[in-house]
């Protein structure tokens, strides 16, 4: 084991019920804007692994199942036991009707080659509609301009797949259950009718989309946050309206307090994430820089003059950047906080 390893922090995460979540500070995303072969991602884990990386994010999205099984080839050639990993899988969008749920998520298990899964979230706040009979077969409806048909009803009540989800952790099928790219108004809804209370909600945040509010609800509701794009970065085109891609690891008073630290820009975007008290899934396929992130969270605390600055990026409501924003491609806001999205029309 690794000096980062045993230097890095574990959140403890009170699930519904008595037990905790013990979820370590970093993971290794495997996501990827262009679907990577199996063998890449297989070798990134496999190097992470090796640094001491015990926290892995997949989805079934990731390459409709391949970066899921590019994961579970690399944990059975690594050859360690199981109960030290914590493995996140996600619910795809086009897998929510209630009757589908366990059939995804046995169907991700299958790819992973494993008997459960520490965390299972919801991906997104939408639903697809999809056909086909066999999970494997399963497919998602598109429309003529190539876009996937939402399942506005569906949408609508994700307490409906919530409660199948719930099902999953009563049969022993996940530890624990969570949310992906929620907002606090979405979040407030699902709480109203939950039985189990979402463990972790993961969204996108950096200093350029601190999500001030949204982590001090999360907070008082008892929800872990976990940051993906902690570095901000490029997703997918279809869920990237903003082409121009300078992120906060360019900013000049990112890139100052690197200098006095004398560590790199990811470094100090790591650390602050980790110090706000969110665990974080940057993604990487390069041996180097796997091992620099691993290492950058187990750094002395930063002070609180650079906390500040860094917290204080974007100084006005308004300026914040979402780099993974699909209004355009959902064709409605899943993070207006004022309507929840899609609005009933008429």
């Amino acid at each position: 084991m690794s000096t980062a390893q045993q230097a890095s922090p574990v959140f403890h995460v009170d699930l519904t019920g008595s037990s905790t979540l013990k979820v370590p500070a970093i993971g290794l995303g495997t996501f990827s804007p262009q679907a990577s072969p199996v063998d890449t991602v297989k070798q990134a884990v496999l190097e992470a692994l090796k640094a001491g990386y015990r926290h892995f994010d997949t989805a079934f999205g990731y390459g409709t199942g391949v970066s899921e099984q590019g994961l579970g080839e690399a944990v059975r050639e690594w050859g360690g036991n199981r109960t030290e990993l914590f493995i996140v899988s996600k619910l795809f969008n086009a897998h929510h009707e209630p009757q589908d749920v366990e059939a995804a998520l046995r169907l991700s298990l299958e790819n992973l080659g494993m008997d459960y899964l520490d965390l299972y979230l919801m991906h997104f706040p939408v639903a697809y509609k999809r056909e086909g009979d066999k999970p494997r077969e399963w497919t998602t409806v598109r429309g003529e301009d190539g876009k996937p048909v939402i399942d506005y009803e569906l949408t609508r009540n994700v307490s409906a797949t919530w409660k199948a989800m719930e099902d999953l952790v009563d049969n022993g099928l996940v530890k624990a259950i969570g949310i992906s790219n929620f907002n606090i108004l979405k979040t407030r809804k699902l709480l109203e009718t939950a039985r189990i209370k979402p463990a972790i909600n993961q969204v996108e945040l950096h200093p350029y989309l601190p999500q001030h509010e949204l982590l001090a609800f999360c907070k008082e509701q008892g929800i872990h946050v976990t940051a993906h794009s902690p570095l901000g970065g490029r997703p997918v085109d279809a869920v990237a309206p903003n082409k121009h891609f300078t992120g906060p690891k360019e900013d000049p008073t990112v890139n100052d307090i690197a200098k006095k630290h004398n560590t790199t820009p990811a470094s100090i975007l790591l650390k602050w994430a980790v110090q706000r008290g969110t665990s974080v899934v940057p993604k990487s396929f390069n041996a180097e820089r796997i091992r620099e992130n691993l290492d950058a969270v187990s750094r002395p605390d930063l002070p609180e003059n650079d906390m500040k600055a860094l917290s204080s990026l974007v100084p006005e409501p308004g300026d914040e950047i979402r780099y993974n924003d699909p209004r355009f491609y959902y064709g409605f806001d899943i993070y207006d906080e004022e309507n929840d999205q899609p609005v009933i029309k008429d």
